[in-house]
């Protein structure tokens, strides 16, 4: 299902100054709806990367959620809320025993969060076997048995898939793949490469193959760096995230292939930028967000998480935000209708239509329970005294 989205204009961002705005939500006692002994408090848990690789995105995962309910009064849907984090780490080996005892030893009601693909390939047989909905807040590979399964991020394939276009169109020659060898590099690459071969475009690589750095050991990205060098490479496209994102752009831009324009996803989004100061300038990146977008829910996130955090906030912010609204809504749909149970909140998150977000408005699709939504061209560029992913352009309406 496809609807109509304006078209998004940019408008001035400036981080506001940061208060300091304590958040807490009050110890609740009583068990989650599911259990039935108190229909009154809502029990979800939140799996994400608070330490390892991806903690700075699982870190905005965590805040995006927060943030939601630090400014509905600690609630969903009417109901009081008991808000139980869980660190993912690296992906499914502890991601799993993080999940399990969410799941079984806490009895929440839903499972939120998660950063690594990986990681919920791994905890879907729980999530199935206990039938409580499952959404997602980052990128997720494709998943058959959709039931309890839910996104409010995207695919791990759109994202090179809405770029590739636009990259053949700008680049005059062969661009050289690269990426990280795990699920969710291989997701992601792969939308890039499927995608740009369709539109005729020709990898630079040597086997006409994605390049794979070993994960998470790769640190030194130089020795692949004088390989892309060596062709006849006019652009480099990767996808990286975390810390990995930020030795990338830091080498990469003191490398022999630094005037090569580099196209990516992530890589320049969240806290990396800061760390990776002006290696970043000109970094062109494609996502389902930017800070700069101009729309009222746009402006009430971005002034509400400037104001606790003195950053731009990021699509994992964001994505986890739109979570909490997506539960708001279907929580307070299954109360007019009866009982708010894991079952009765999952249908209705089956039936919400259209949400109104920070990214521009977007729904599930009916085919993989992922967004129908915009995607962006952004650029690093100077942006009142710090550097920021402003806003280029639109580049495709993707989703099922």
């Amino acid at each position: 299902m496809f609807f109509d989205t304006p078209r998004s204009r940019r408008r001035g961002f400036r981080p506001a100054g940061a208060a300091a705005l304590a958040f807490g939500l009050a110890a609740v006692t009583g068990c989650s709806s599911g259990s039935g002994s108190d229909d009154e408090t809502v029990k979800v848990g939140l799996v994400a990367s608070l330490s390892g690789t991806y903690e700075p995105v699982g870190t905005d995962l965590r805040a995006g959620f927060e943030l939601y309910l630090n400014t509905h009064d600690n609630k969903l849907g009417g109901r009081k809320v008991e808000l139980i984090v869980a660190d993912e780490g690296d992906g499914p080996p502890t991601a799993v025993p993080a999940a399990t005892k969410l799941v079984k030893k806490d009895k929440v009601d839903v499972l939120t969060g998660f950063v690594s693909g990986g990681s919920v390939n791994a905890v879907l047989p729980l999530v199935n076997q206990a039938k409580i909905p499952f959404l997602g807040s980052n990128a997720r590979p494709p998943v058959k048995d959709l039931e309890y399964v839910w996104t409010t991020s995207f695919l791990s394939d759109e994202p090179g898939k809405a770029i590739a276009p636009y990259v053949k169109e700008k680049v005059d020659g062969p661009v050289y793949a690269i990426g990280p060898d795990y699920q969710g590099g291989y997701d992601e690459l792969r939308g890039f490469t499927d995608e740009f071969k369709r539109v005729k475009g020709k990898l630079a690589n040597p086997d006409g193959k994605t390049t794979w750095t070993p994960f998470p050991k790769t640190t030194n990205f130089m020795p692949y760096f004088a390989e892309i060098a060596k062709t006849d490479a006019k652009a480099v496209y990767c996808f990286y995230a975390g810390k990995a994102a930020i030795d990338f752009a830091k080498q990469y831009a003191q490398s022999d292939i630094a005037d090569l324009p580099l196209y990516t996803a992530f890589v320049t989004e969240g806290s990396v930028l800061p760390a990776q100061g002006a290696a970043a300038k000109g970094i062109y990146s494609v996502l389902n967000y930017a800070a700069d977008l101009d729309n009222e829910a746009n402006r009430t996130f971005a002034a509400d998480w400037t104001a606790e955090h003195d950053t731009q906030p990021t699509t994992y912010a964001m994505s986890s935000y739109d979570a909490a609204a997506v539960l708001d809504k279907a929580v307070a749909d299954a109360a007019k209708d009866g009982e708010v149970t894991p079952r009765t909140i999952n249908e209705a998150i089956a039936d919400l239509g259209q949400i109104d977000s920070p990214r521009g408005a977007w729904e599930f699709g009916d085919k993989a329970h992922s967004p129908v939504q915009t995607w962006y061209l952004r650029q690093v560029r100077p942006d009142g005294g710090q550097l920021a992913n402003v806003m280029v352009q639109d580049l495709a309406t993707l989703g099922s």
